[in-house]
């Protein structure tokens, strides 16, 4: 079975969305004034295609966070079992520390996997993104219209599209021929791309990560990544076309926008980030006179009665011890 027309039969009903999409914003923006075969209209076209992508993906996206909260919840229990068998190389030994953690998953309804779950549930759509955008810049060559909306007239006023008259979209550096704009254009959307990666990723791995999880060799790996995605994103420079790389910038502004928002409003437990939102909380208690008790401070407009102090309760003296205290009196 040919592979790739395998794949472009999973992809199709894909493609004919996002070909959907895009030609719709592109009707937006010529409605609106903006002249149909300028390269600005179709990034704008793209700018628009992967907000709708990126914002159908935010519930996966939640179900991704909520599924690592619950793996850090139960890391400690993970890391006794390890420490249990830490040494045992034996087939019995090893045998025993996965079926305790099996039980372990299934006591608590975690599953390692489904943290990942949501990443290959999106890969079908940026591979059909890269797709459609990859061959409607090539219709000039091949003229052959996408698989929907994307009809021949669309798909040639694609492919000949040019930022500033001078740079076509279709164009990379491996591919520019001299052409000085889509070289520095290029140049600079990758120093963007690696930029903002790099700072999702950094913001990640020293504000929302527990001192447990900076102890992991899941952490040194993530450190390692660190800096070897901006290589990627160089390579990807390289080859990709302008309008391909207009895609991964606004989603690598989006990705990082969005771990902003998160960090802030859910950080991981016991990191630097959960400490910062404690302390703007209890700022913000300060601030509207409510302390952490729940007790109003001084100066908040509410008055504060005093219960009054119970009379201590004088003991009973004796004839004897009062004749004796009286004659001291004396």
């Amino acid at each position: 079975m040919d592979i790739l027309g395998f794949l472009g039969t999973i992809l199709w009903p894909i493609k004919w969305l996002v070909e959907a999409i895009l030609v719709a914003f592109h009707y937006v923006w010529t409605t609106l004034g903006l002249r149909p075969d300028a390269g600005f209209t179709w990034v704008l076209s793209i700018v628009g295609l992967v907000l709708v992508i990126r914002a159908a993906l935010i519930p996966i996206f939640v179900r991704q966070i909520k599924s690592q909260r619950r793996m850090l919840e139960i890391a400690p229990q993970l890391k006794k079992i390890q420490d249990k068998y830490k040494g045992k190389k034996d087939q019995f030994s090893r045998e025993a520390m996965s079926r305790e953690t099996m039980e372990l998953y299934k006591r608590t309804g975690t599953n390692p996997l489904s943290s990942c779950l949501p990443l290959l549930l999106q890969m079908p759509i940026f591979f059909s993104l890269f797709s459609v955008l990859s061959e409607a810049q090539k219709y000039d060559v091949t003229h052959q219209a996408g698989v929907g909306f994307l009809n021949g007239a669309l798909s040639k006023s694609f492919g000949e599209s040019t930022l500033f008259g001078v740079a076509p979209l279709k164009l990379a550096i491996s591919t520019a021929d001299g052409n000085i704009a889509v070289i520095i254009i290029a140049v600079v959307m990758v120093i963007l791309m690696t930029g903002s990666q790099f700072i999702t990723q950094l913001q990640i791995m020293s504000k929302n990560q527990s001192a447990e999880m900076k102890a992991s060799p899941t952490y040194r790996q993530q450190r390692i990544l660190l800096y070897l995605l901006p290589l990627v994103f160089a390579f990807s420079g390289f080859t990709f076309p302008l309008g391909v790389m207009f895609y991964w910038l606004v989603s690598n502004f989006w990705t990082m926008g969005q771990q902003f928002i998160v960090i802030r409003n859910m950080p991981t437990p016991g990191s630097e980030a959960a400490l910062a939102r404690e302390a703007r909380l209890a700022k913000k208690r300060q601030r509207s006179g409510v302390t952490d008790d729940e007790t109003p401070a001084s100066g908040s407009g509410v008055l504060i009665i005093d219960e009054p102090k119970k009379p201590q309760r004088q003991q009973p003296v004796g004839k004897n011890r009062s004749k004796k205290q009286t004659g001291n009196k004396k």
